[in-house]
């Protein structure tokens, strides 16, 4: 509930008049009235440095000074005040003719009175003022709660989706008998990849969010051809090269930014610069940025890792192959500069290791 009448009678008024008599006989008339925070100058020059400095609910102020003229004062505080902001102004004034009242609201006072003026005239007008000023703030404030509150649920918002997208990649790799460290490390080389090549933080972030999901599309692959032990056939291989397409089916439809990077990266994560890749055969730029640097990303980490099939390879026979793969596989750009930061690569390596799982067992629910 607003308490108006306590907030009209301390809000903070400046006076501004050249002449010291007209100024004492307001500062009166508004202490007699129980104003508490009224302020004055007599230099018209002192009002955009006051206002640079402090807030005001009211000026009241004359048209005929040295320097600045009142109506030179008007046109000057668009360039103090916020685009938004509400800072009333009530002219006094001797002046009685059309053109100068005509000048003074043109210029953005609210409201007119000439000299000699009624006492409770001016402080009803005042009162007036005050109160749709205090109104505007109200309002102002109860924008910014709901503001701030929206931010607070669209961010709500946000980590669901990333807590959602992060925990459905992992479950695609438990099933292929990756672990939870993989997706971690291949999404952190991804971020790295992308900030040492020239990409926005933001845009570095989302590639850290959305990679995960690059082979979700496992999960509609069947355990018999997805956990064979052995070698698979052509037509087995076949049935693999369906995920890619499934992930992004799975994930494509969503008007979210995020989900959509997530659905071309799963698309486009297996395609090859030279066009041998899959699901498309798409060659070179025809082929999502975000797929070409995952894709470098994530044959690093499958390479340096041991698994129960194979052995783990030295970080400089991978940094090898990847070189050796540029403009055939790989990006030779985004290639080269991965190499390029291969001490980066192997500290992220370092700091995520297979035997610490990111995700607790609690977090993914107990049998």
């Amino acid at each position: 509930m607003i308490d108006m009448a306590s907030n009209i009678q301390s809000a903070r008024i400046l006076v501004v008049d050249d002449n010291p008599a007209n100024v004492h006989l307001l500062l009166a008339m508004l202490d007699e009235a129980d104003y508490t925070n009224v302020y004055a100058v007599t230099d018209s020059r002192e009002v955009v440095p006051r206002l640079k400095e402090e807030k005001f609910d009211l000026i009241l102020l004359d048209i005929r000074m040295p320097h600045l003229s009142g109506i030179d004062v008007l046109q000057l505080l668009p360039n103090v005040l916020e685009a938004d902001e509400y800072l009333p102004v009530l002219v006094l004034t001797a002046q009685t003719d059309m053109e100068t009242r005509q000048a003074a609201l043109a210029a953005g006072a609210k409201d007119f009175l000439t000299k000699p003026f009624l006492h409770w005239e001016v402080l009803l007008r005042i009162q007036n003022m005050l109160q749709t000023r205090m109104f505007y703030k109200a309002q102002r404030q109860r924008a910014d709660l709901l503001d701030e509150q929206v931010r607070l649920r669209t961010r709500e918002i946000e980590d669901t989706q990333i807590e959602i997208l992060r925990r459905l990649g992992q479950a695609a790799e438990f099933r292929d008998n990756e672990t939870g460290a993989h997706v971690t490390r291949m999404s952190k080389y991804s971020q790295a990849l992308a900030l040492a090549a020239g990409h926005t933080e933001a845009d570095a972030e989302q590639l850290l969010i959305a990679s995960p999901m690059h082979d979700v599309g496992k999960i509609a692959i069947p355990d018999h051809i997805l956990l064979k032990p052995g070698k698979l056939t052509p037509e087995e291989f076949e049935v693999i090269k369906t995920h890619a397409y499934a992930g992004f089916k799975l994930l494509d439809g969503h008007p979210s930014e995020l989900m959509r990077l997530a659905a071309t990266i799963a698309l486009s994560h297996h395609e090859k610069w030279d066009g041998s890749g899959y699901p498309y055969g798409l060659k070179g730029e025809d082929i999502a940025l975000e797929g070409r640097i995952v894709a470098i990303c994530d044959v690093f980490d499958a390479l340096t890792s041991s698994r129960p099939y194979k052995q783990a390879w030295s970080v400089d026979q991978a940094a090898t192959f990847i070189l050796e793969q540029a403009g055939k596989h790989f990006d030779p750009r985004y290639a080269k500069i991965f190499v390029d930061h291969l001490d980066q690569m192997i500290s992220i390596k370092n700091a995520v290791l297979d035997n610490e799982d990111p995700i607790e067992p609690s977090a993914i629910g107990s049998p």
